[in-house]
């Protein structure tokens, strides 16, 4: 759970619009193999309610904002966001759920790995005997 951490992105601010950007390996401490973006999510509905057991992953809320619960198997953490230059990093091996989506908002995830079905543990019970290892 230690290493789950916000990162300050670099903000170039410009009368005209500010800019931030990411750079693998170097904001980062993974090579971006994958990024995905979730979107039009209802009114109290959860995302994520799974782990990865080798994907690393940095979540940005591009617009609005929105909860990401980090859970060990052990403690539980809560990290808010809503400013489109910090990420929260999540490294592999930890439970994640996305809720309190504000309307519109934008969730955008860099991923350390293609999609494979095989890496996702989708069920609670099985992630904490996955940890036990």
């Amino acid at each position: 759970m230690e290493k789950v951490r916000l990162i300050d992105l670099p903000k170039i601010e410009d009368p005209r619009g500010n800019l931030s950007f990411v750079e693998e390996d170097n904001h980062i401490p993974f090579k971006i193999e994958r990024s995905y973006w979730i979107f039009d999510v209802p009114g109290g509905q959860i995302r994520g309610g799974h782990a990865f057991k080798e994907q690393q992953e940095l979540i940005i809320a591009l617009s609005g904002s929105f909860d990401v619960e980090i859970d060990d198997g052990k403690t539980k953490k809560t990290f808010s966001l809503n400013r489109s230059y910090y990420g929260l990093y999540v490294p592999a091996s930890l439970w994640r759920q996305m809720q309190n989506f504000s309307t519109n908002s934008l969730a955008m995830v860099l991923s350390s790995t293609k999609f494979c079905e095989e890496d996702y543990i989708r069920d609670y019970q099985k992630f904490l005997k996955f940890k036990e290892i």
